[in-house]
């Protein structure tokens, strides 16, 4: 290209550098001329210049990447996860709990549907709940004292809504003719324990691991049983002891139960140590068919231990 000095030079060949700078002479030369004082060489001088083409513009498009935004957004939600769950009144809750909002659906590509307006199904599930968003949203704000004053009051309130389900749970199979045992191993387990299902399938969905799903699956049945158990027994006793009289409880079915629940959770270790494998790369999740086929798996061994334990509690099976 004339009108460029190269620079690179070859040392053998020390000509084609002179050249080079004859031509850029001539053509600075011609560029100082007026048009009408060109000659031919001039001419052909110029037309070795570089020169726009037919195309003189570019047009650039900026386009949005879904894939790092959604990354970007669960990094800044749980950054700042105490400011997205708190809330600083009484009137941001009341006013929480009488807002209808749309669900936490997903488009295509993974990512939070912005701006959505809430659903028939949004509408009805709002005005089923609305007596609990009004009833807990005269829980303490999280900004008095910390969050411990609503930490107590939120505690206080669950377990006051734990003896009602209970009491309410009773009464039900005792209008319907449902032994105890029968009722606690359906409706009151479903109702404690569908809050710890959701739970885990939001931790399952934020987080790269399953160990906060499947930790929160154990450690709320940790609790259940070491915390519910231990410290309601606890209590008994000293109260009984107190009185002077023994603080006795019938086991019933509960050995049986117990021995089938361990049983099946053994076998629930080991469908995730097989899900370890290489084909699937992780315990949550893989492909479809996998994926599928472990749930069911889980369903099936939840739906063997409702129906197996009833059994046992009506005596149509013998039990130990």
């Amino acid at each position: 290209m004339v009108g460029a000095k190269s620079s690179v030079v070859d040392p053998e060949n020390p000509d084609e550098e002179k050249k080079d700078d004859e031509l850029i002479g001539l053509v600075q030369a011609a560029e100082a001329k007026a048009p009408e004082d060109l000659t031919e060489e001039d001419k052909m001088a110029l037309l070795g210049r570089p020169k726009i083409g037919e195309v003189i513009r570019a047009q650039l498009r900026i386009k949005e990447s879904k894939e790092f935004k959604n990354t970007v957004d669960k990094l800044v939600q749980r950054a700042n996860a105490s400011l997205l769950i708190g809330t600083s009144s009484w009137k941001e809750q009341f006013t929480e709990a009488l807002t209808v909002s749309a669900g936490d659906d997903e488009d295509e590509e993974g990512g939070e549907v912005e701006g959505k307006s809430p659903s028939c199904a949004d509408y009805v599930m709002h005005f089923l709940t609305l007596f609990w968003k009004l009833m807990f949203a005269f829980i303490p704000p999280t900004d008095i004292y910390g969050g411990y004053v609503c930490f107590v009051v939120s505690i206080i309130s669950i377990g006051m809504v734990t003896a009602v389900i209970g009491d309410v749970a009773s009464h039900f199979g005792c209008t319907l003719g449902i032994k105890d045992a029968v009722t606690a191993i359906c409706f009151v387990a479903l109702g404690t324990s569908i809050p710890d299902t959701f739970a885990s399938k939001v931790a399952a969905i934020q987080d790269k691991y399953a160990d906060a799903s499947v930790g929160n699956v154990t450690g709320s049945n940790a609790v259940n049983v070491f915390l519910g158990i231990g410290v309601a027994w606890t209590i008994a006793a000293i109260y009984h002891s107190l009185n002077g009289n023994e603080f006795l409880v019938d086991p019933g079915t509960l050995a049986f139960s117990v021995t089938l629940f361990c049983s099946e959770a053994a076998l629930t270790v080991i469908v995730l140590l097989m899900r370890r494998n290489k084909i699937v790369g992780g315990e949550l999740g893989g492909p479809v068919v996998i994926k599928y086929v472990s749930g069911a798996i889980l369903f099936g061994l939840w739906l063997i231990y409702v129906i197996v334990s009833s059994l046992e509690a009506y005596g149509v099976i013998q039990g130990f």
